[in-house]
């Protein structure tokens, strides 16, 4: 993603149930529309700056125990967007105790997406 060789980046691979399931809804639903990869055992997608890679695995309590943290500054706008489309399971944007301002997303296998900045003032 980036053009500095000597960058490293942190990517989130998370686990998946069903990887046509889980494309449909980031794609759909979230708007990660380039597919990097697709096989029926790994996923990548992307949106903007943000790739997700996604595991096939059996084992439905992995994606319940799993979450990512999203930051930056245009996390309003993306809320303000996935309230316009009805995302499922969309909560609230909020100031939570820790001082950042936070929406949280569980997509269809239960990993938790955690979006969230410095609040405005």
């Amino acid at each position: 993603m980036s053009g500095d060789p000597d960058r490293i980046e942190v990517l989130p691979v998370l686990p998946s149930l069903d990887i046509d399931e889980t494309l449909a809804f980031y794609r759909d639903e979230l708007g990660f529309a380039q597919i990097v990869h697709q096989t029926p055992d790994y996923l990548i997608v992307r949106r903007d700056q943000m790739e997700l890679h996604f595991w096939r695995t059996n084992d439905a309590s992995l994606p319940e125990k799993t979450s990512i943290y999203l930051r930056g500054g245009r996390i309003a706008a993306l809320h303000a967007e996935y309230s316009a489309r009805g995302v499922r399971h969309l909560t609230d944007m909020q100031v939570r105790p820790w001082n950042m301002e936070e929406f949280y997303i569980h997509d269809p296998h239960g990993n938790l997406l955690r979006f969230g900045r410095v609040p405005q003032r």
